[in-house]
């Protein structure tokens, strides 16, 4: 059973030292028999701009993978994943973590150990769920208020980040729905896998300051929620019927109490109509550009997959047998 470790670093190659030290630390100390087997994937996504990610691989276990492009945190987890898949065999382990140590790397052997609990044939997708954060009041409350909107609109509630463990039988499957080609956390939580939650308290970074501005936290939460663009235009549409079915009650009252002579303010009828039209056209034009924009935005990782094939680092285990 190979323990695989996948990290975006984005300038972060020291933080990233510093994880793979405590890492091996951790496993030595508690899961021993982890030790020998266990493999990290650094993803630079700097795409070689940062000579310092390059130098990771001058440690055994590490293999560092350089996409063309920047493709944020998220996408480049899945670049790396769906590259690696010909070398990873159902019942290993796929951890995947920010190297920053914000997701502590004391909590990784609670989430092995939940992951084997059910068995080698029901093995659930593991989460680590915040229980507690380190961040500004200010970041909180935008938080909590996107975590409000996420749930209205999906039905889903947000508790986790990017620190998983993907049983290696799921991983094969489920990381090539193009669906992941969006979001990777919230795609776990959108096909419905067996999940399990494990509570973790967010780390400390080990050095800097956060890269994560408020505009690239908005782009992120914007694409967390492409992949329940399903659900949302469900619940849209729910909501239109709805707003539809109220507004021609409304109406009716109003033109019977006026075919009674009951006195009926004129400027009420017209702003309640006007607030619903207004309603209604936005509620049709958020619709549309959500969909609009998912599209536009879930540029396929497969053409980025067919570049460098030949270099590919990870060949599959049955060309590696054979030789």
């Amino acid at each position: 059973m190979t323990t695989w470790i996948f990290t975006p670093v984005y300038r972060d190659a020291r933080s990233f030292r510093i994880l793979h030290e405590r890492l091996l630390e951790v496993i030595e100390r508690e899961l021993p028999e982890r030790r020998e087997s266990v493999r990290f994937v650094a993803i630079d996504d700097t795409a070689g701009q940062d000579p310092e990610a390059a130098t990771l691989a001058e440690l055994e276990d590490v293999t560092v993978l350089q996409p063309p492009f920047n493709l944020g945190h998220q996408r480049a987890l899945v670049y790396a994943l769906r590259k690696a898949l010909p070398a990873i065999a159902d019942e290993d382990a796929v951890v995947t973590l920010d190297a920053d140590g914000e997701d502590r790397p004391e909590d990784l052997p609670r989430l092995l150990r939940a992951a084997e609990e059910q068995g080698p044939q029901a093995r659930p997708v593991v989460l680590a769920l915040r229980t507690k954060r380190r961040e500004s009041l200010s970041f909180k409350v935008f938080y909590r208020l996107f975590r409000l909107l996420f749930r209205a609109l999906t039905g889903a509630t947000v508790r986790s980040g990017n620190f998983a463990v993907l049983p290696g039988s799921i991983a094969r499957r489920a990381l090539l729905h193009p669906t992941f080609d969006l979001s990777y956390s919230s795609a776990i939580l959108a096909l419905d896998l067996p999940i399990a939650y494990v509570p973790c308290e967010r780390g400390e970074r080990y050095e800097g300051r956060s890269k994560m501005t408020y505009g690239r936290l908005a782009m992120h939460g914007l694409r967390m929620l492409m992949p329940f663009t399903d659900r949302i235009a469900i619940r849209a549409l729910a909501t239109f019927v709805f707003f539809g079915v109220l507004g021609a009650v409304l109406a009716a009252i109003v033109v019977c109490l006026k075919l009674f002579g009951s006195t009926v303010p004129g400027w009420t009828s017209y702003i309640a109509l006007g607030a619903l039209i207004v309603s209604l056209v936005a509620l049709g034009n958020f619709v549309s550009l959500f969909v609009l924009f998912s599209q536009t935005r879930a540029v396929s990782l497969a053409s980025i997959e067919e570049i460098d094939r030949e270099e590919n680092p990870f060949r599959p285990r049955e060309e590696v047998a054979g030789r």
